[in-house]
């Protein structure tokens, strides 16, 4: 049989804004993750969630950096781009940024069956912060958009069950430290793109992990699961259970009738088929279904209200359609973690493809219809049976590779000698982010950054930690140290590395800073502005003036800003201003801190004048009202329009 399934590189270009860099101080404070609940809430739900929403929820995003250093400025801008085709579908991959499909073309029709996103802009809705939205993406770590958001992932080719070809990826999740694959498959003359996913805990204890394919979709649709109950979660943090399709008198399948964002989770039966489609009025659109471990089904909505309005904006150009989210999970809840046990692995198959069905009517009479109508063309057994041949392939090695991830998952493999057949991660791979490890691996000692450059990220795992404190305590090891303990819960230990390597250290401010946030947590904050003092005063002594360095004075300087405003500290918060770069300060994040520090010094028209001149804060986090809540500082004056973020009724 002749195999006319091809997968050739290509290059998109489209308005995108840059990464920059990210943020090179330790995130030591606790996750803000808006996805908790009260315990209240737990009372009353089935006992194996209520057990995996308590399963070791993420606490913090160490040893993974914040991604803040992003802008709005899109121009033009070469993206790499993947291409798997068949004469049937064709699915465009973006390896750079976390493997994500950005188009699957129904070709036939030349339909578009995702929401394609027309710009590149990041936003700070990943766990780390930079995060983009449109097309369908791999949420593997724990709660939230991963962090691999936007990061580059390993891509070759492999053989596919039926002769042909598989576009893999494969990476290391750093949080949870599993390697991951994703398996694309385009059998010839198929409507579905099969998806194969593997997790793997090579470790010798279970750890929690978590999964849900991300897929966006045209918001002008109605959105079919098989359930008649779903759980509820808005940005109230509350979860409740609700009769589908229709609550407080509003069918809610119908995007655009929500007024504020939302997440619905379908309580689907475990006897009935994993599945999830969004259609058009004219019953056209998108399905996707799996094997059944993947159980969950979501519908993700941004509201008709005036802040989703915004985020819609925000993250697209102003004036292109809305979408919502359509996912597929490994619990019911985004909320839950899933126990994967030790040396083990979990996998499943998914499938995409067009789907039409009718989508008005009674809500059982068209889910019949669609079920019958997605047995007709991709039956249940065929789903399962495609899993079945995919299995014994995804052992396979890599045959030409298309694109090159980070070196994580290769320093891992050196460290603890694992054997991960089809996901190689070759020491080749190595680069300046992993070699000071590699060298405390090989030589138990941590080498000095070059060229006096700030601290590099810190490993916290215990295995790290381990090495960190038989190594020679030169103060850049108790710096690291001192992170890792911190990690560790150890946070007594963890200042005690601190001030150790205070004595002896040509900068001091890497572990000040250290310290401050330490005092902070422990409520002693003026005690934390002091030492955010001294630490920026130690930063300019000492700093360069390329890129790390205009990135990290920003990131203290900002933090210094908020902790001597917390004590009333102006004169010592304006005297950081006046210090930061003048390109840091016309940043629209700065100038949110520029109107927050007039305000305290009681200049209101000042700060007043700030929110006229106009800004949009880049990293602006889901979920925050910093804006609103400063605004109504300066004025009782109802929050404008492009200033209102807000993804829930105003308390």
């Amino acid at each position: 049989m002749e195999i006319v399934t091809t997968i050739r590189r290509e290059v998109l270009t489209l308005p995108a804004a840059l990464l920059g860099p990210d943020n090179p101080l330790p995130p030591l404070r606790p996750l803000d993750e808006t996805h908790r609940i009260e315990d209240r809430d737990k009372r009353d739900l089935p006992r194996d969630m209520a057990r995996q929403i308590g399963y070791e929820p993420l606490h913090g995003l160490l040893p993974v950096r914040v991604r803040d250093g992003y802008d709005r400025r899109r121009e033009p801008r070469a993206l790499d781009a993947l291409v798997i085709e068949n004469d049937r579908l064709r699915a465009t991959v973006l390896p750079a940024l976390g493997g994500r499909i950005s188009s699957l073309v129904h070709t036939p029709t030349g339909r578009e069956l995702l929401y394609r996103n027309p710009v590149f802009q990041p936003a700070n809705f990943a766990l780390n912060g930079a995060w983009f939205s449109g097309g369908v993406e791999w949420n593997i770590g724990a709660t939230g958009h991963t962090t691999l958001s936007c990061s580059p992932v390993h891509a070759a080719r492999v053989p596919a069950p039926d002769g042909g070809e598989m576009l893999r990826l494969w990476e290391w999740e750093r949080l949870r430290d599993l390697p991951f694959q994703v398996d694309l498959w385009l059998p010839d003359g198929s409507d579905f793109l099969y998806v194969g996913v593997r997790v793997r805990n090579p470790h010798e204890k279970p750890v929690p992990t978590y999964w849900w394919s991300n897929i966006a979709v045209p918001e002008e649709c109605r959105v079919l699961a098989p359930a008649e109950d779903a759980y509820h979660f808005g940005y109230e943090r509350r979860l409740r259970r609700v009769p589908v399709p229709e609550y407080d008198g509003v069918d809610r399948t119908y995007p655009p009738n929500s007024t504020y964002a939302a997440d619905y989770f379908y309580d689907v039966p475990g006897h009935r088929r994993r599945w999830i489609a969004a259609l058009d009025a004219d019953g056209h659109g998108l399905v996707q279904t799996s094997t059944d471990v993947l159980r969950g089904r979501k519908l993700f909505v941004w509201g008709g209200g005036p802040g989703g309005r915004s985020w819609q904006q925000w993250l697209t150009e102003p004036g292109t359609g809305g979408y919502c989210e359509i996912q597929a999970g490994l619990a019911r809840t985004q909320l839950e973690h899933v126990r994967l046990d030790a040396e083990s692995e979990v996998s499943w198959l998914e499938a995409y493809g067009p789907f039409e069905s009718r989508p008005e009517g009674e809500w059982n009479g068209v889910l019949t219809e669609a079920e019958n109508r997605l047995e007709a063309v991709l039956p249940r057994a065929e789903v399962d049976a495609a899993y079945a041949a995919w299995q014994p392939y995804a052992d396979t090695e890599p045959g030409e590779r298309l694109a090159t991830g980070s070196g994580w998952g290769a320093l891992e493999v050196l460290r603890a000698g694992w054997k991960l057949p089809g996901t190689p991660f070759d020491e080749n791979t190595v680069d300046e982010e992993q070699r000071p490890w590699l060298h405390l691996l090989r030589a138990g000692s941590f080498p000095e950054p070059p060229g006096g450059l700030p601290p590099g990220g810190t490993l916290v795992a215990r295995h790290w930690r381990d090495m960190l404190e038989t190594a020679p305590a030169t103060p850049l090891t108790e710096y690291h140290l001192g992170v890792a303990q911190w990690h560790a819960g150890d946070r007594a230990q963890a200042v005690r590395s601190w001030e150790r390597g205070l004595r002896h250290a040509p900068a001091a401010w890497p572990a000040l800073r250290c310290l401050a946030v330490a005092d902070q947590e422990d409520r002693h904050l003026e005690r934390a502005a002091e030492r955010y003092t001294d630490a920026f005063d130690d930063l300019c002594r000492v700093r360069g003036g390329d890129i790390p360095w205009t990135a990290v004075t920003a990131a203290l300087g900002r933090e210094a800003i908020e902790a001597l405003l917390a004590v009333g500290r102006t004169a010592d918060a304006r005297s950081v201003w006046q210090r930061l770069d003048p390109a840091t300060r016309a940043r629209g994040r700065f100038r949110l801190v520029e109107a927050g520090l007039l305000l305290a010094e009681g200049r209101v028209e000042r700060a007043r004048a700030v929110f006229d001149a106009g800004f949009e804060v880049a990293d602006l986090r889901e979920g925050d009202e910093v804006i609103g809540l400063l605004w109504a500082g300066v004025t009782g004056e109802p929050l404008p329009e492009h200033y209102d973020f807000r993804m829930r009724p105003t308390p």
